[in-house]
């Protein structure tokens, strides 16, 4: 991997897109799981929460999200004095889909006094229904947080049952949703990959079925995995998660080697997002995601809870 530089850039392309940031006065915001271009034109990349919270941070007028609807919502939440725009429009997350407000508020009812756990990577409709919210980096602290002895989680099937197993003192109620594309995970895959390269560390997202990490040396969150990768003495790894993060693997990592398995890793919605996306956006300042009155303050309550856990 040595040299490695990734996609570059068209000069062109760059130089309309600083122009209308700094025009627009706009940050650009990226997920991980976006392409690789994407990433060298965004003034920040990190994972779902990461970005809001720099959003949060930032002094600008407008922010141009390059990621999912949900993502774009959250940074709403948090923004409420700035102009959040979702780059590519179609850019939804079929695990967020896989809960809706309806369906929560009739389980809801069915369980009463029982608290609900949601994972960031939701609508903000179906977080005004919930009490928190987590993400794949917190799940563990912020389930320990909860004073009640049993918790509904949704929708993520998959990260409640890593965190109820972190967690066993507390009965975790899963919602039947999942991750597409970590969810498709062959096992007999995994297998292979680790006997062609028994040196190699397997690293995984929690959002992987639970057999897939029980065959894993490092379970974390996205940036979380990127961290673990470069600063470990290891020099090989089995990548376990979206494809978009062995670019800043690979840039920040040039003697180290990433093995990917042969069922593509690729979330489709967050590859929608481009730099023809990027640069219309910015001329346009469309489409805007703003959060509905009536859901903001208790989705934006949900959240804050979580970011009031303490952290280590």
């Amino acid at each position: 991997m040595t040299g490695y530089q990734g996609p570059q850039v068209p000069p062109e392309s760059l130089r309309t897109i600083k122009r209308l940031a700094a025009e627009r006065d706009a940050v650009i915001l990226s997920h991980y799981y976006c392409r690789p271009e994407i990433h060298e034109v965004a003034d920040f990349v990190g994972d779902s929460l990461g970005l809001s919270q720099e959003a949060a941070k930032r002094k600008c007028k407008v922010i141009i999200f390059c990621g999912v609807h949900f993502m774009a919502e959250t940074a709403s939440l948090l923004c409420p004095d700035k102009t959040v725009i979702l780059a590519n429009i179609d850019a939804g997350c079929p695990m967020a889909d896989m809960v809706v407000p309806g369906d929560l508020a009739k389980r809801k009812e069915e369980l009463p006094g029982v608290p609900v756990l949601t994972y960031v990577n939701s609508s903000a409709s179906v977080k005004a229904l919930s009490d928190i919210c987590c993400t794949s980096a917190n799940v563990v602290k912020v389930l320990r947080s909860l004073d009640a002895q049993t918790i509904l989680m949704t929708p993520d099937k998959n990260l409640a049952t890593y965190a109820q197993k972190l967690v066993p003192e507390k009965k975790v109620l899963t919602w039947p949703g999942f991750c597409p594309t970590h969810h498709r995970l062959n096992l007999k895959e995994i297998l292979e990959l680790k006997a062609a390269y028994p040196q190699a560390e397997v690293v995984a997202h929690p959002e992987c079925q639970p057999k897939i990490l029980a065959e894993t040396n490092v379970i974390g969150s996205t940036s979380g995995l990127i961290k673990h990768c470069s600063e470990s003495e290891k020099k090989e790894f089995i990548i376990l998660t979206e494809e978009g993060v062995l670019h800043p693997l690979r840039k920040r990592n040039q003697d180290k080697v990433f093995y990917t398995p042969a069922t593509a890793m690729i979330c489709p919605n967050m590859k929608k997002n481009t730099l023809a996306d990027v640069i219309k956006a910015l001329e346009t300042l469309t489409p805007v995601i703003k959060v509905p009155d009536e859901s903001r303050g208790p989705a934006l309550k949900a959240v804050e809870r979580m970011m009031a856990v303490p952290r280590d």
